[in-house]
Order: C-alpha cells, then sequence, then structure tokens
C-alpha cells in the first residue's frame, strides 16, 4: 500500500511538471528560433561591465570577443580588475590593443556587507554611469558572444520595452563531468524558474542568468542600484526579481553567448553548485529537509519501484522513468548529447541532492559561498 502511495505521488508530481509548469522541459524560450526584432530608429548607447578576479585564462578572448560585436551604436567596456594576482589586467588590455573602447578599472578592497562580485559590479556600473548610458550589459569574464548578439538583445529589448533581457550562455559540455552534470543542471534550473513565465508580467516568477544580462541603466537606478542587492549570493535571480517590479523581463536559453570557463571533473561541478546551492534555500535546515525530500520523491522513488517494486507500484514507477526520461531528451539535443543520457537523471539528481548536503555542510563549517578565497555566504548576517 505505502509503495502505492509513493508511485501515484512521484507520477503525478510528474504529471504536474510535464503539463503545468510552463513547458520548461521543451527548452522552447531560445533567442535563435525567434525572428530577429526590426532596428530601431536610433541605436542606443551600451555599455558592458565585466567582473573579474584572476581571470586571465580566458578574459582576452571574452574582450576580443566583445570588441568584435557588430553593433551600430555607441558601445564601450568596463572591466574591473577585483584585485586579481595572475595578470587579469593586463591581459584584458592586450586583447584590446588598438582599441580606445575598454577601461581597465583597478577594484577598491571588498567592504562589509558585499559579495565579491557585486562590490566589483557596482564599481563598473558607477564608472559607467559618468556616460549615461542607456542599457548596460552586464556580463561575466568567461562568456564570449558571437557577433550579432549585442545587435539582437538590443533590438529585442527596444522592441518589448524590456527592462531586463537575459541570455543563458550555453555551458562547455566537453568533459565526461560536464556531460553528465550540466545539461541536468540547465534542466533543474529550468524547473525551478521556468522561462516562459519568467517572460510572463502576470506571475512573479522572476530570474536571469548572470553571465549576460542587458539591463535599462534607469530600471536598475529606480530599483536600488546594485547596492539594494549587495549582498545576495544568487545576484542575478535576485536582480531579475527587483527589475521585473520596473517592467517586462525576458530570459532564454541561447548559442550565441557561451561559457568558455572549464568542468574538468565531477569536483569542480560540485564546487560550482555548493557555492550557491544553500543560500537558494535561505540558509533553512527545514528548507532543506523538504528539498532533499522533494527530489527524493521525484527522482529516487520511480527508479527504485521500477528496479525492485512488484505489481501497480512497479509498472508506475516505470512509467515515471519514462517519463521523466522523455522530458529530460530537449535539453540533451540542445547540448547535442545522445538520448542515452535520458535515463541516467535520476542518478544526477542523486549527485546533485549530494552538493546540496555539501553546500549546507560547508556553510556550517563557515565556508560558505567559497570562491577564489572569499567566503561569501550570508554576508549580511541575516
Amino acid at each position: 500500500m505505502v509503495a502505492n502511495l509513493i508511485a501515484v505521488a512521484a507520477f503525478a508530481v510528474w504529471a504536474y511538471l510535464i503539463a503545468a509548469r510552463g513547458g520548461f522541459w521543451l527548452a522552447g524560450e531560445r533567442d535563435d528560433i525567434e525572428t530577429r526584432p526590426a532596428a530601431p530608429a536610433i541605436w542606443p548607447a551600451i555599455t558592458a561591465v565585466i567582473p573579474a578576479r584572476d581571470e586571465a585564462d580566458g578574459v582576452g578572448q571574452v574582450i576580443a570577443a566583445l570588441l568584435a560585436q557588430d553593433y551600430p551604436g555607441p558601445f564601450m567596456i568596463v572591466l574591473v580588475d577585483d584585485q586579481s594576482t595572475d595578470g587579469t589586467a593586463a591581459v584584458a588590455r592586450q586583447a584590446a590593443a588598438g582599441s580606445d573602447r575598454l577601461t581597465v578599472l583597478p577594484g577598491a578592497a571588498l567592504p562589509p556587507g558585499w559579495t565579491g562580485k557585486l562590490w566589483a559590479m557596482k564599481q563598473g556600473v558607477d564608472l559607467a554611469s559618468t556616460k549615461e548610458p542607456a542599457y548596460l550589459l552586464l556580463t561575466d569574464a568567461d562568456i564570449v558572444y558571437a557577433p550579432d548578439t549585442l545587435t539582437r538583445l538590443v533590438a529585442q529589448s527596444q522592441s518589448e520595452d524590456l527592462v531586463l533581457n537575459s541570455l543563458m550562455a550555453k555551458l562547455r559540455c566537453e568533459s565526461f563531468a560536464e556531460r553528465a552534470l550540466i545539461p541536468a543542471f540547465v534542466f533543474l534550473f529550468q524547473k525551478l524558474y521556468p522561462f516562459s513565465w519568467v517572460t510572463q508580467p502576470r506571475r512573479s516568477t522572476a530570474a536571469a542568468a548572470g553571465g549576460c544580462m542587458l539591463v535599462r541603466s534607469q530600471a536598475l537606478s529606480a530599483a536600488g542600484g546594485v547596492e539594494a542587492i549587495r549582498g545576495a549570493l544568487i545576484d542575478d535571480c535576485t536582480l531579475a526579481q527587483k527589475l521585473k517590479s520596473q517592467g517586462p523581463i525576458r530570459l532564454s536559453l541561447t548559442t550565441r553567448a557561451r561559457s568558455i570557463r572549464a568542468y574538468p571533473e565531477m569536483q569542480d561541478v560540485r564546487h560550482m553548485v555548493t557555492r550557491s546551492a544553500y543560500a537558494q534555500l535561505r540558509y533553512s535546515p527545514l528548507i532543506l529537509a523538504g528539498t532533499v525530500a522533494g527530489m527524493a520523491l521525484t527522482y529516487v522513488a520511480p527508479v527504485g519501484l521500477a528496479l525492485f517494486g512488484d505489481g501497480f507500484a512497479k509498472d508506475i514507477g516505470l512509467l515515471t522513468w519514462a517519463a521523466m526520461t522523455l522530458a529530460f531528451q530537449p535539453m540533451l539535443r540542445f547540448y547535442g548529447l545522445t538520448p542515452l543520457w535520458g535515463p541516467f537523471l535520476p542518478a544526477v539528481a542523486l549527485a546533485y541532492m549530494a552538493f546540496t548536503f555539501d553546500s549546507a555542510y560547508q556553510y556550517a563549517r563557515n565556508r560558505g559561498g567559497l570562491w577564489k578565497g572569499r567566503i561569501q555566504a550570508n554576508v549580511n548576517g541575516v
């Protein structure tokens, strides 16, 4: 009887996720399947702001790609060198040799109450604002853009009157660890924040991908600026929540922006997840327990019933496992991977459950949010 109830509950969860969760699993919110928006009459001024801490390995590619944008309007770049020790600033300047569109700003020491990225971002935004650009491209030091990306972003933002237009950069998916874990990471993110709901003004769901956020400057100022989110570890979604109160926002998958940051081993992906997973749960043991229980029911229970159950419970377990396998296929296609990864989604979910526990453990050890030598979880102490 208990096994039957668990089987029905797990099936009901997947029935809801597939039928009523904004179609997240279809991976349909994509900038590359939309028609190119009409060009605005006047192309507004844009400034890209890049916080960078020890990013010498990739920042040259990032600067070169930004300088290669075909954007017809005024476009400048501010890179904030957040006290790097690896020559990040020199690499950036070398990549921009012969161009006057890059400004490298040495970052000031991190004050209390700020996460490192947001403090660097604030310094860049403050400098950029002296030129009064209409939009800010808030981007990361590992994101490389196709030449037409900025033009399309601005045209779409103008035509839809967006205050935030964010692209989820296509993450690197080459090593075994990346192929096993990265598509599921994006799948789970979309499940948490269905992109179609993000776009709908009547829904409260708000999210963004911090690697690429085109923000209307006036809206950012009206929302309180970067200061309003200064202690946020999940800064992109926190900023999206602030900006959605100012106007329409959009979040899309893309192949035009891609991350060049490598995650060669499982531990590298674990570090990425543990840095912010417990912050997503508001540092609450009760929410952690509920989340893990929910993931166990959703992903693990159907497999256990399919393999070790019998009768009705086994049949429903198999059906549910098949449903989640099929739901995972659009994301696997987006990343160019074989459909055979689909049945292993429950195993990957188990890995993410372990990463979430580890995030809570690191927080308990006062090492939460560790990133490049900085412990940043709950910097406001609340």
